[in-house]
């Protein structure tokens, strides 16, 4: 439910595109979350497609999570079950605390979309170093369920009873 009276409070962005075939030109999925963030308010802060390899995804979402201007990284792609997925691996890690009622909501959701074909999903999320990281599947469904069911409340500050945005301020507390 979200509440009027607070004011919204747009949130830096970068997004991560995992693959070996695609491209800026025939992704879909990256492009998807790209309209949909910037269509809810939010900054894209920037934009990257790498290869299914779990050095070059790392890097990536580690100099994201380093730079104090993101907020939030989400990635798409490498979440399946074979030998060539390996975002959660590459980025769990990463992660000082993992959020796992993402990864259980986002295949409950599924489950009204594609059925027992949700539990091939290993979509994960968490905080690492004050930044929200998504790990999401690569198809654009699923991106689209992530964002307009999960994600996009969540990063909305109107969303309540509460939302990932209030804590913000308090996630590097120690």
């Amino acid at each position: 439910m979200a509440d009027i009276a607070r004011p919204f409070k747009p949130l830096n962005i970068a997004v991560l595109i995992v693959s070996d075939s695609r491209t800026e030109k025939t992704d879909k999925s990256g492009r998807l979350l790209a309209e949909r963030l910037t269509g809810a308010g939010h900054h894209l802060h920037d934009k990257r497609i790498v290869p299914d390899d779990i050095y070059q995804i790392r890097a990536a979402v580690s100099a994201w999570v380093a730079d104090a201007d993101v907020d939030v990284v989400i990635s798409t792609g490498g979440t399946g079950v074979t030998g060539r997925d390996g975002t959660p691996e590459a980025v769990s890690v990463l992660l000082d605390k993992e959020i796992a009622g993402f990864g259980e909501m986002f295949r409950m959701i599924s489950w009204e979309d594609i059925g027992t074909s949700s539990l091939q999903s290993r979509a994960v999320a968490g905080v690492a170093n004050g930044t929200y990281v998504f790990v999401l599947p690569g198809s654009a469904g699923a991106c689209a369920t992530a964002w307009d069911r999960i994600i996009s409340l969540q990063l909305d500050f109107r969303t309540r009873p509460c939302n990932l945005v209030e804590l913000m301020p308090r996630l590097k507390e120690t």
